[in-house]
C-alpha cells in the first residue's frame, strides 16, 4: 500500500521538477498535468475502494496529506488552464490589471470565507487532535452544517475535508502564480535579457527545494536588498532569472523544518566551498 502511494508521489514530483510554467508553456504544461493528475486520482481511488487501509493512521495520513496533495495540484492546474486560456492577447497593461483581478478576487474570497472557518484554523496550526473526526472514513457529521457537496460525496473515497484540505492547497498555488505573474510585467521589463547567456547555462540544475533553502537563507540573512524584499518578492525573482515554478514556498519551506536535516543544501555548498578552498589555496 504504501509503496504504491510512495510512488504516485514521485511521477507527481517527477514531472513537476520537468515542467515550466513560462508564458508561452503555461496553458500546454497545465493542461498536461491537469491530465496526469486526474488519471492518479482515479488509480488512487481504484487502490482504495479495492485494498483499504493497513490501520487508521494509514487512512489520517492518506487523506490529510496525499489525496488533498493530488486532488489540490488537479484543482490548480485545471484553474491555471482556465485562466491562461481566457487572458486577454494583449499582455501589456490589459494584461496586468486582468492577472490583478484574479488575485483580487481570490482574496477576497479567502477574507469573507476562508480566513474565518474554524477547520481552516485548525488545519493551518497543524493541530491534529481531530483527525479521527477529519480524515477517516464514516464521521461526517450533518449536524456541522456542511457544504452541499457532501451528499454527492463517495463516501468510500473521501472524509468531505481532505477535500477542504485540497481547495487549500489549490487557492495557496494559485495566489502564488498570480503573484509570479503580476510580478513578471515589472520585473521581466526591467531585467537584461538572459536569452544572450545561453538558456541551458541559466537552468537552475539542483532540486526546486534546493532553491528554496537558498531563497529563505537569503531572506532570514537579509542579503538583499537590506532585508526589504520579502520572501514572494526573493521568489519571483528567482523563478524568472532561473525560469523556474517553485510553487508554494511556504508549505515547501514548513515540511523542511520536520526532515532529519533541515538545510543539506546549504550544508553542502558550505562543504564544496571549503573543499574548493582547500584544494585551491
Amino acid at each position: 500500500m504504501k509503496t504504491f502511494f510512495r510512488n504516485i508521489y514521485l511521477r507527481i514530483k517527477k514531472e513537476e521538477d520537468k515542467i515550466s510554467l513560462t508564458p508561452e508553456q503555461v496553458v500546454v504544461e497545465s493542461r498536461r498535468m491537469t491530465l496526469l493528475l486526474n488519471e492518479l486520482l482515479q488509480k488512487l481511488k481504484e487502490h482504495v475502494i479495492k485494498y483499504g487501509f493497513e490501520d487508521p493512521e494509514d487512512e489520517i495520513e492518506f487523506f490529510r496529506t496525499l489525496k488533498p496533495m493530488v486532488t489540490g495540484k488537479l484543482l490548480y492546474y485545471n484553474k491555471l488552464f482556465r485562466i491562461e486560456t481566457g487572458r486577454p492577447i494583449e499582455m501589456g497593461n490589459v494584461g496586468k490589471k486582468y492577472f490583478k483581478s484574479r488575485l483580487s478576487k481570490l482574496e477576497s474570497y479567502y477574507t469573507k470565507n476562508i480566513s474565518v472557518s474554524d477547520f481552516y484554523r485548525y488545519y493551518r496550526s497543524g493541530r491534529s487532535d481531530k483527525d479521527r473526526s477529519y480524515f477517516v472514513r464514516g464521521q461526517i457529521d450533518l449536524h456541522e452544517g456542511l457544504r452541499s457537496r457532501v451528499f454527492e460525496t463517495d463516501i468510500r473515497f473521501s472524509t468531505y475535508y481532505d477535500y477542504e484540505v485540497a481547495r487549500i492547497i489549490e487557492r495557496d498555488l494559485l495566489y502564488e502564480y498570480l503573484h509570479f505573474r503580476i510580478e513578471g510585467f515589472r520585473e521581466r521589463s526591467e531585467m537584461p535579457d538572459l536569452r544572450s547567456f545561453g538558456k541551458e547555462k541559466m537552468l537552475w540544475t539542483e532540486s526546486k527545494n534546493a532553491l528554496i533553502e537558498l531563497i529563505y537563507a537569503l531572506h532570514v540573512s537579509e542579503s538583499i536588498g537590506y532585508g526589504k524584499l520579502g520572501i514572494r518578492q526573493i521568489t519571483s525573482l528567482f523563478q524568472i532569472l532561473f525560469d523556474i515554478q517553485l510553487g508554494d514556498v511556504h508549505h515547501a519551506f514548513h515540511r523542511m523544518k520536520y526532515r532529519r536535516n533541515e538545510s543539506p543544501y546549504l550544508d553542502r555548498l558550505k562543504s564544496s566551498l571549503e573543499s574548493y578552498m582547500a584544494q585551491n589555496p
